[in-house]
């Protein structure tokens, strides 16, 4: 197997940064596969357009789907180099709206961002590490860290990914290496229905150090980064333009 290409998986790629860092992994060599829940037309789409792409429907959260995915992936190709935990969802709650974020809100968004992640990873893990070198990013959210976010449910999950995130890492060293990505505001086919979006965004540009709202190809250059840095684990990596810092 030495002589192949090394093969990826990101989850929730058929739009957006998902669909950004599937591209951007496929032009750095990987055979790439793509996975979204619902969306099968659009992302059969990106993956017929990648040089050796492959498309599974799967939805994360439920675990024998998350199982089947990984090994889908594996069937096909031989073997899983990286995996990339982008699947994800929110709920646009105020904050101080405490009534509205109910219980099944909070079901809904841990079981995806959190134990989707969880056991897509467990699911891949005995495959990563065969490699001897394999790579685990998770995508976070500036809400991971900071008093912020669409909904606090949505932020909470996010710092559980982060934290799961190293604790991974200390678990899993030296076959795997498990990182993050934290973006803050990022343009996507989700922000163009969210009436929230533009202010924020006028906001950040007027305010944040780089002076603009984030696309999806900023967050896939980092993940490409991190999936390439050999000596990095357990980091999580703000991708904001300095919002962190305001």
């Amino acid at each position: 197997m030495s002589g192949e290409a090394p093969v990826a998986l990101v989850t929730g790629s058929s739009s957006g940064i998902g669909e950004a860092i599937a591209r951007r992994l496929g032009q750095d060599g990987y055979r790439v596969a793509v996975n979204s829940s619902r969306s099968t037309e659009a992302g059969e789409k990106v993956a017929a357009s990648l040089p050796d792409g492959l498309y599974v429907r799967a939805d994360v959260a439920d675990e024998t789907e998350a199982g089947e995915l990984v090994a889908a992936v594996v069937g096909h190709y031989g073997r899983l180099d990286v995996l990339v935990n982008n699947a994800g969802r929110t709920e646009v709650i105020p904050h101080d709206d405490l009534r509205a974020a109910t219980p099944e809100v909070w079901r809904s968004l841990l079981g995806l961002n959190v134990i989707g992640t969880w056991q897509t990873t467990v699911a891949a893990m005995p495959h990563l590490t065969a490699t001897g070198a394999g790579a685990v990013v998770n995508v976070s959210s500036i809400a991971g860290s900071r008093p912020a976010g669409s909904s606090i449910p949505y932020a909470v999950s996010k710092a559980a990914v982060e934290h799961m995130t190293r604790l991974l890492a200390k678990a899993v060293g030296p076959r795997v290496r498990v990182n993050a990505v934290a973006p803050s505001l990022i343009e996507t086919p989700w922000t163009a229905d969210d009436p929230f979006f533009a202010p924020i965004a006028a906001y950040v540009r007027q305010q944040a150090p780089l002076r603009r709202v984030g696309v999806p190809e900023d967050v896939a250059r980092c993940v490409a980064h991190l999936v390439d840095a050999t000596y990095t684990t357990g980091q999580v990596v703000y991708v904001d333009g300095g919002s962190h810092l305001l």
